[in-house]
């Protein structure tokens, strides 16, 4: 069976910022993915400067969905207290740096660890599923679960970056991180740079429970339309053999 998609509106968001104005609304755009019936939850990722996604759009996105709602966040004292006060069902952290066009990598688990052991805590306190996003490392599996992490999201940046006598590489480090994690009774999710191209591996390793795929649904979507893009990257998960 395949895994769950999650979407992730965010630069539905950016779009509106380039103008600042009300439009594209990114809840409109949740519940267009939500109408094509292959959306199992909608990811956002609240960045400390706001630079897309923003305070009233996931208060809203939270009354608006019907499904789970991901957020995406860092350990951020003001972005934890934006999480408790919405309660999201899950919520995922993740590394941020202001000066990053996106994340660039997973959760540093080692220096990192008492602040996300803490916020995790605080989190799953209120009910809240906690993942944490990291590199497909087993060392970094095992400190997410030593943090109580319910979840942990594999960072598939490299494998959909590597050049293709490296993919192989890649896609087994994947594979080795979800056998890792399902082992030690943690629910395996995956996402960063997924495309047609490059996801049915990846949705076909055993275990994967959720995909969170943003860019190049919305990427695909100024081309062909939100909801010919859902279909299209849908189809593409059901592709690989599985296990």
């Amino acid at each position: 069976m395949a895994p769950r998609l999650f979407v992730n509106v965010d630069h539905v968001a950016t779009v509106r910022q380039a103008r600042r104005t009300v439009r594209p609304d990114p809840v409109e755009a949740a519940l267009l993915c939500l109408s094509t019936g292959k959306v199992a939850g909608i990811t956002v990722h609240l960045r400390e400067d706001r630079r897309h996604v923003n305070d009233d759009d996931v208060a809203r996105m939270k009354t608006a969905l019907t499904v789970p709602f991901n957020l995406e966040m860092s350990c951020a004292e003001q972005i934890v207290g934006v999480c408790l006060r919405t309660h999201p069902e899950e919520a995922t952290l993740v590394p941020e740096k202001r000066e990053e066009v996106t994340t660039e990598g997973g959760l540093d688990m080692r220096r990192g660890f008492n602040r996300v052991r803490e916020v995790t805590r605080r989190l799953r306190a209120d009910g809240i599923l906690v993942s944490l996003f990291i590199d497909p490392d087993a060392d970094a599996v095992k400190l997410a679960a030593d943090a109580g992490a319910s979840h942990v999201e594999l960072h598939t940046g490299r494998y959909c970056d590597a050049p293709p006598e490296a993919r192989t590489h890649e896609l087994e480090a994947l594979h080795d991180a979800a056998l890792v994690a399902h082992r030690l009774g943690l629910v395996v999710n995956a996402g960063h740079g997924l495309s047609t191209e490059n996801v049915g591996a990846v949705a076909a390793i055993p275990n994967m429970h959720d995909l969170n795929i943003g860019h190049s649904i919305i990427a695909r979507a100024v081309m062909v339309g939100l909801a010919r893009a859902v279909d299209e990257i849908y189809a593409a998960m059901q592709v690989a053999p599985r296990d």
